[in-house]
């Protein structure tokens, strides 16, 4: 399916539930989603689901989750598992279409191998734009299908566009480097977006995070242009607990 006709279905497809995903720190349920084109395996994680944190207001993850994948979109650079906000068995939560991969590869795995420096350059600047509080080594899947290219998928994104600087990552490995110029024209692509007030990239922001995230995120957009650097990990808390 094509990444449209794949969201209309996370979007409208029937939710039929097949268990609790085990080891997740919130209600997150392995659904398949069924409708007249087909169906698909998905991750449902309703809002209700949600463990109160201090720092985040309680309920928004979900929309967080779709957040994430709205800002991977316009980037271009699919990151992101196709992901929706809808109503589910459990009320309102996220829809993201489910990887099929092998759990025992993650990026602690591959870690430093050239052929996933490129994907994994995106996944950093990624990070740092929506200030992911909890990049784990296994919230990076590789998914392997015959006759492709190995593709890195990023997922868990609930705890990302705080206001304050939250950067919690594993993936040090290009701290101080340049950033490739290609990664930088795409990012001055999405600043552009971003910078049309009643744009529909904006306005979907909007629907999702608080004004003063979407200011934040512009800010941390800015500052990564400027800089055109990946940034080192400074005083404080920088990688996330536990790291996989």
């Amino acid at each position: 399916m094509a990444e449209a006709e794949i969201l209309q279905l996370l979007q409208n497809g029937r939710l039929e539930i097949e268990g609790l995903l085990p080891w997740s720190s919130n209600y997150t349920f392995l659904v398949q989603v069924c409708g007249e084109d087909g169906e698909l395996p998905a991750v449902y994680k309703p809002r209700r689901g949600e463990r109160p944190l201090w720092d985040f207001p309680q309920g928004t993850l979900c929309a967080r989750e779709r957040a994430a994948f709205v800002v991977s979109a316009a980037l271009g650079w699919d990151l992101t598992p196709p992901t929706v906000l809808r109503e589910g068995p459990h009320g309102l939560g996220s829809v993201q279409l489910f990887i099929e991969h092998d759990p025992e590869r993650h990026y602690f795995t591959f870690e430093g191998q050239p052929d996933y420096a490129a994907q994994l350059q995106k996944i950093v600047l990624f990070d740092v734009l929506i200030n992911n509080a909890d990049r784990k080594g296994g919230h990076v899947l590789l998914e392997q299908k015959d006759g492709a290219p190995d593709h890195l998928w990023a997922i868990d994104h609930g705890v990302c566009f705080h206001t304050d600087a939250k950067l919690r990552t594993v993936i040090w490995e290009f701290a101080g480097q340049p950033a490739p110029p290609d990664l930088l024209a795409d990012l001055q692509r999405l600043q552009e977006d971003m910078a049309v007030d009643n744009g529909r990239l904006r306005a979907q922001l909007i629907e999702l995070l608080s004004a003063k995230e979407v200011t934040s995120l512009l800010y941390r957009l800015r500052s990564l242009l400027q800089n055109a650097l990946f940034p080192q990990p400074g005083p404080g808390r920088h990688y996330p607990w536990p790291p996989v």
